[in-house]
């Protein structure tokens, strides 16, 4: 499932606690998908705390508590890890990542928190959501087989990658321009993973987000930028991404563009990504009509009008609706009007 649908489905989980109809969710994915994000953004985004369990550390008692002798009886202490009203607030999310990474005696201790949600004693707080996540046993991870039994306790989904939603993440956390672009230009290298090899460096949505750290510590430092990408994405990305972003000299002049004194497009297929990511992080910026005319009326010139498509698509998730409210918009919608703007 996309990440954008998936965000969707985990928000309605999270809300339905309160009216009792919450199950359980596992997510499976290949490592630096976007998984342990898109649980943190969730629980972000209604305000609610992550208690964040990695059962991969643990023993059972760690789960279970330590027993102690009571005026006669046994009983169980509770972790202070596990939420608490008090401590973690009324509502949240207990997050049981790197689950299929615990070994069966540690993932058994989980089923009753899990499907009862409370742990002899111990009950997880109304308010809060229980979410799981974890590798596939192809991706090379320290995996084991999920247990019928904990299995059953879950609705599962797999979470896999998608450019589009990638992109609309990256603008809105800021990510270099560079990155986006030239993604947009090579969307396989999003994610390039083969278990098969078992590559120490390689391209995820995870690693594309460090080389975007790379370039802000590095671009200064050409010959360390280089290597310090190819230690992010991996040899070949890294080389790819570097030689694409030393050729973005020659790019046209944006600020004439975004004026409407400019209709030069590059000849190029990877300038023109670089020229349409480049003028919609300038309309982040502005978020002025004017600009935002101009940048359609560009749009029309491509050879391609499918890169247009891409640049107005691309336009529409970083600024919204007021994209609609430029006149310029319905003469470029009327010129491309056989060609599908979204899926």
């Amino acid at each position: 499932m996309r990440p954008a649908e998936l965000l969707s489905l985990l928000d309605l989980e999270y809300h339905s606690v309160s009216s009792g109809n919450h199950t359980p969710v596992m997510l499976w994915g290949p490592p630096g998908v976007g998984k342990s994000q898109m649980v943190a953004q969730i629980a972000q985004q209604a305000g609610g705390g992550v208690v964040d369990i990695r059962l991969s550390q643990m023993e059972p008692s760690d789960l279970r508590g330590i027993p102690f002798h009571k005026n006669g009886l046994v009983e169980w202490s509770i972790p202070a890890l596990l939420p608490d009203l008090e401590r973690h607030g009324e509502y949240g999310i207990l997050f049981l990542d790197e689950i299929t990474s615990a070994p069966p005696t540690v993932s058994a201790a989980a089923y009753q928190l899990i499907l009862d949600r409370r742990l002899g004693e111990y009950k997880v707080p109304d308010g809060w959501a229980i979410f799981a996540a974890g590798n596939r046993q192809g991706d090379r991870g320290v995996t084991y087989t999920m247990p019928s039994p904990l299995a059953n306790r879950f609705s599962h989904y797999e979470v896999s990658v998608h450019l589009d939603d990638w992109v609309s993440w990256a603008w809105s956390n800021s990510i270099d321009e560079r990155v986006i672009a030239f993604l947009r230009f090579r969307p396989e290298l999003l994610f390039d993973f083969d278990p098969a090899h078992n590559p120490v460096a390689f391209p995820t949505p995870r690693s594309w987000e460090f080389a975007h750290r790379a370039l802000q510590k590095f671009q200064q430092k050409p010959t360390l930028l280089r290597g310090a990408l190819q230690g992010c994405v991996g040899n070949s990305a890294g080389i790819e991404f570097n030689a694409f972003v030393d050729n973005l000299h020659n790019l046209p002049d944006i600020d004439k563009i975004l004026l409407g004194e400019s209709s030069e497009v590059p000849a190029e297929i990877d300038l023109q990504y670089a020229v349409a990511t480049a003028l919609v992080g300038r309309a982040i910026k502005a978020q002025d009509s004017v600009t935002i005319g101009n940048i359609l009326d560009y749009a029309k010139l491509f050879p391609q009008r499918e890169m247009g498509v891409m640049l107005v698509s691309d336009l529409h998730r970083a600024v919204g609706e007021k994209l609609f409210a430029v006149p310029q918009f319905g003469e470029w919608a009327k010129a491309i009007a056989d060609v599908m703007l979204y899926e």
